[in-house]
């Protein structure tokens, strides 16, 4: 029995990952859950799968959570200080961490320490500190699995390879809402449009950076951590049909592709049971965990338009200048895509908004402290170009 602990539990992902437990109650516990303001889902949560630790995002909620309980759970925590709780008291074999921004960054950290196995699902992390996440790892023995379905397939096709064998890898793009849309289309398009995925079920922060394809760019840094790959070896194809997610090129012209269904589940189930895989992610749904010839017949790759895309250029740009440039391109992106949803900027905005952002940083240090300071300073930016934007 596995012990497990979801950080952002009443988000997409966070969901997704309850239900793969639900399938496989003999394999894993759930004995630890924190949520952001979604206190009515934690509450339901919480009743069903009972964690010793419970955590939400302000202190009021927090106070308010006993009173609706129907058991009594040893803690209940609240804002950075409740994720940190979450990750380390309640005995958790991993922690699976599924928040958005910066919130969950010493809970991770302190997790990694300590040598525990983390099923990371926030790129936000990994963008902004991974080059110290991942050092940390190898340091401590901690394994960091990823959730993405691009790394968790490269991660499977690297498996038992040898570094020096590797030529490149391919990260797949399904191309977004807009792939096809022209750039005066896109000028136009609403937060509605933005959030109508064609493949994938994802958190309205990855729906709209996969319709600006900054998911990608922002894949090509967490795979150059992650995997200790060069940004040259990285590239990106967009293939429409979302069945293969990553291939590995190798020195003697052979080539693994990992492929699957589009559903969360199937990552997700494999980073909970890693170094075992489960039969299928959702037993009630294994249909769909399969793929058959039909579904391969008929395989399509295009490259990236850097004109009508050019997310993808800003993640090597910031990717190539190192340091905390990545940070600043994750915390930007962040909010810009916020605005964009807030009706406060138009969706072909959002890219200029955050390379202005880019050029007005100055490289700092690698610290924790200065990781964190090129965060807040992206988000004061892309605020104060909004401002501007908005007086115009």
């Amino acid at each position: 029995m596995r012990r497990v602990a979801i950080l952002g539990s009443t988000g997409s992902i966070g969901r997704q990952t309850l239900e793969v437990i639900a399938a496989h109650p003999d394999l894993f516990s759930v004995v630890a859950l924190a949520a952001g303001k979604n206190v009515e889902l934690l509450t339901r949560q919480a009743e069903t799968w009972r964690p010793r630790i419970l955590s939400v995002a302000s202190a009021d909620a927090a106070g308010s959570l006993p009173s609706a309980l129907r058991y009594r759970p040893e803690r209940i925590a609240h804002g950075a200080e409740g994720l940190v709780a979450c990750a380390l008291e309640a005995d958790a074999d991993i922690v699976v961490a599924a928040t958005d921004g910066m919130i969950a960054f010493r809970a991770v950290f302190e997790s990694i320490g300590r040598g525990m196995h983390v099923a990371l699902a926030n790129k936000e992390l990994l963008v902004a500190a991974g080059e110290i996440l991942c050092k940390l790892a190898r340091t401590t023995g901690s394994r960091i699995l990823p959730v993405d379905s691009e790394h968790s397939a490269l991660f499977q096709c690297l498996e038992g390879e040898q570094p020096e064998h590797v030529r490149s890898v391919i990260i797949t793009a399904s191309g977004g809402p807009f792939w096809t849309w022209s750039r005066e289309q896109m000028e136009a398009a609403t937060a509605e449009q933005a959030l109508a995925h064609p493949v994938w079920r994802m958190g309205a922060k990855n729906t709209i950076d996969s319709a600006t394809l900054m998911n990608k760019g922002l894949e090509v840094i967490e795979a150059s951590w992650l995997f200790s790959l060069a940004p040259q070896t990285i590239d990106i194809v967009v293939h429409r049909q979302s069945v293969v997610h990553g291939f590995v090129l190798f020195t003697d012209g052979s080539v693994k592709a990992q492929l699957a269904s589009p559903d969360m589940r199937l990552p997700i189930g494999f980073a909970l049971a890693y170094p075992q895989r489960l039969p299928t992610a959702v037993a009630e749904d294994k249909t769909k965990a399969a793929i058959g010839l039909h579904d391969v017949a008929t395989l399509t790759f295009e490259p990236v338009d850097d004109v009508r895309f050019p997310a993808v250029r800003l993640a090597y740009r910031a990717l190539a200048l190192g340091g905390t440039y990545p940070a600043v391109l994750s915390a930007a992106n962040e909010a810009a895509g916020r605005a964009f949803l807030q009706q406060q900027i138009k969706f072909t905005q959002i890219c200029p908004i955050v390379e202005s952002v880019l050029d007005a940083h100055r490289a700092a240090g690698t610290g924790l402290e200065d990781v964190l300071e090129a965060d807040r300073f992206g988000r004061d930016q892309v605020r104060e170009a909004v401002r501007a934007t908005l007086r115009r």
